[in-house]
This record gives structure tokens, C-alpha cells and sequence, in this order.
């Protein structure tokens, strides 16, 4: 749950709650929140269960997890796409030899 959270960042959100909501009131809100993130996450699977039902059985096998942005993303970028081509060779020039002076277009210039 706490994946991008170390213990030093923990640490400063409790003295943060600490200070907002006092030593009264923070074991309540803590609390609260865990309900909250409970409710959350319950929310989230009926709505998944319930999309599965809606769609049928011929969707059935349907990963709601392979609909994740981030999956998507990775999927329309592979490997052979993150690799720049070689130079000149998306417009099919000749790499130039050793030793071998660039062309010299003053009109580009």
C-alpha cells in the first residue's frame, strides 16, 4: 500500500497529523480514514464485478486490469519503438564514411 512511502515520510505525515488534529482527535481520524479507504476499495470491486456482469459471459475473460492507462501506454510503446533508428536510415541516406565531409548547402544556411 505504502510502496512510494518510506519510514522518514511516514514519520512527518504522523507528527503533521499530530499537529493538525492534536492527540485527541488523531487515533479518531487515522480511524476514519482506514474506514474511508476500506469503503473505497470495496466501492471499486462491486464496480468491477458489476461491470463484468453487464457485460455478459461472452466478456467474461475480460482482465479489467489490462485497461489500466499505464498498461495501455506500455503496450503502444515496445522496445523497437523506443529505439531511435539509425542515423539516416529512416530516410534511406548513407552513413558517411571516415574521413568523409558532410554536404555544404548554402541555401539551407
Amino acid at each position: 500500500m505504502f510502496h512510494n512511502l518510506g519510514w522518514g515520510e511516514l514519520i512527518v505525515l504522523a507528527v503533521i497529523g499530530l499537529i493538525v488534529f492534536g492527540p485527541e482527535r488523531l487515533p479518531k481520524a487515522a480511524a476514519d480514514a482506514v474506514r474511508m479507504l476500506r469503503e473505497l476499495r470495496a466501492m471499486a470491486r462491486s464496480a468491477a464485478s458489476d461491470l463484468q456482469a453487464e457485460l455478459g459471459p461472452e466478456m467474461a475473460d475480460l482482465d479489467l486490469a489490462s485497461l489500466h492507462p499505464r498498461r495501455i501506454a506500455g503496450s503502444l510503446f515496445d522496445d523497437d519503438a523506443r529505439t531511435p533508428p539509425a542515423a539516416g536510415a529512416a530516410i534511406g541516406v548513407e552513413p558517411l564514411a571516415p574521413g568523409e565531409a558532410p554536404p555544404y548547402d548554402a541555401d539551407a544556411t
